[in-house]
């Protein structure tokens, strides 16, 4: 916990039930003692972004949680939606059509979820409004999807798990990325591109197919992949596929620069309206959920973490995350095996070594998102 004298509050409840209640119990429970109540939901829509997981993957949050906020919401007479935004790269969520039948696919109806599902950036991506950015030193508007930002209030439901890009994927990856339309995405992405080491290269073609903007090129004459520098957006998800390290970034501050931006479109979604923000730390999986496929979890699961300030929940999860003991024959434990192993004395620094995450967590502070420093509340 950084020593600042802004303290917010973040309450916590681990996964241990009596036995007349789940989960989604005892996450109504602390919600409900975090203050959410408080919020004038009355007639008011309310937006609740979270992931719907890729199809294949089965790290993402099951639809119980979901249906424990909608209800929640709607007993205080809020009118809820589940949303997110379509993505950059290829898979089952690049358009609203393919996104609802993923969604659906994944659990996520009306019946199981308690309320609908409303692709926020609409058919193909492209239903945004820029949003100006108070104190934004990279973005000054942001590119965010119409109808998140028509909601009258605005709750995240996020599954903090690791990242291959950012090092872990938490509330404000889930506000600032989720949230960016296809354009936002970009946006936020094109402030670096990857290079490929052809010694290290194996040709096996995996990154191709993560590779949404015919930004990468197989050499048939050399059986090596290839960077197609002009249509490359630095999105990165070809370094996630690389299993060879064959893939990194070129410099350090593309990554730290892209922390910023998400900072910043996080900032962006939150300013100016009620929200308030939930993140469940189970099933940490070292990459995204927005892969086909899912690793087994780098740490054990924790608990529920809940506030009003998005920023400080990340850092108390993170915290929460570096207090635990790895989880035997994990990514994290095969990388901390590899010869010349360089200890970060950070479980997702040493699960995704070419990440960084620090710099999204002080460019937060500094820009006004919240406060790295906390409480912890414990609800039992």
């Amino acid at each position: 916990m950084e020593n600042n004298k802004n303290v917010s509050k973040v309450y916590f409840t681990d996964f241990r039930c009596r036995p007349d209640e789940g989960p989604a119990d005892k996450l109504k429970r602390l919600i409900k003692t975090a203050g959410i109540d408080q919020i004038d939901m009355n007639g008011k829509f309310v937006a609740i972004k979270m992931h719907f997981g890729e199809l294949g993957n089965m790290s993402f949050l099951r639809p119980n949680y979901a249906k424990a906020v909608a209800d929640t919401v709607k007993s205080l007479g809020g009118k809820p939606f589940l949303t997110d935004c379509n993505t950059l790269y290829p898979g089952s969520r690049k358009n609203a059509l393919e996104h609802l039948y993923c969604a659906w696919e994944n659990g996520f109806t009306p019946l199981s979820a308690g309320c609908p599902v409303i692709i926020g950036d609409g058919l193909k991506g492209t239903d945004d409004i820029a949003v100006p950015v108070k104190g934004g030193e990279y973005v000054k508007e942001a590119k965010i999807g119409h109808a998140v930002m028509d909601a009258d209030i605005f709750i995240s439901l996020t599954h903090f798990k690791g990242h291959e890009m950012t090092g872990f994927g938490g509330t404000i990856k889930n506000i600032g990325m989720g949230c960016g339309s296809r354009a936002g995405k970009k946006d936020q992405h094109c402030n670096g591109k990857p290079i490929i080491d052809p010694e290290k290269c194996r040709g096996c073609k995996r990154c191709l197919k993560e590779c949404a903007n015919d930004g990468l090129r197989f050499d048939e004459a050399t059986g090596k992949m290839t960077l197609n520098a002009d249509n490359c957006v630095g999105c990165g998800r070809c370094i996630g596929a690389c299993n060879f390290d064959a893939i990194d970034f070129a410099q350090d501050a593309a990554v730290k620069e892209l922390n910023c931006r998400m900072a910043e479109y996080t900032k962006a979604v939150v300013d100016g309206r009620p929200n308030f923000h939930i993140s469940v730390v189970c099933d940490i999986s070292p990459t995204c959920d927005c892969h086909a496929g899912n690793d087994v979890p780098i740490l054990p699961d924790i608990g529920i973490f809940a506030s009003f300030d998005p920023l400080a929940l990340d850092q108390a999860c993170v915290d929460a995350c570096l207090r635990q003991d790895p989880m035997p024959n994990t990514q994290l434990t095969e990388e901390m095996a590899k010869e010349g192993f360089c200890d970060h004395h950070d479980h997702f620094d040493n699960a995704n070594p070419n990440t960084e995450y620090k710099t999204c967590l002080a460019h937060g502070e500094k820009i006004g998102l919240g406060s790295r420093s906390y409480e912890i509340v414990t609800v039992k």
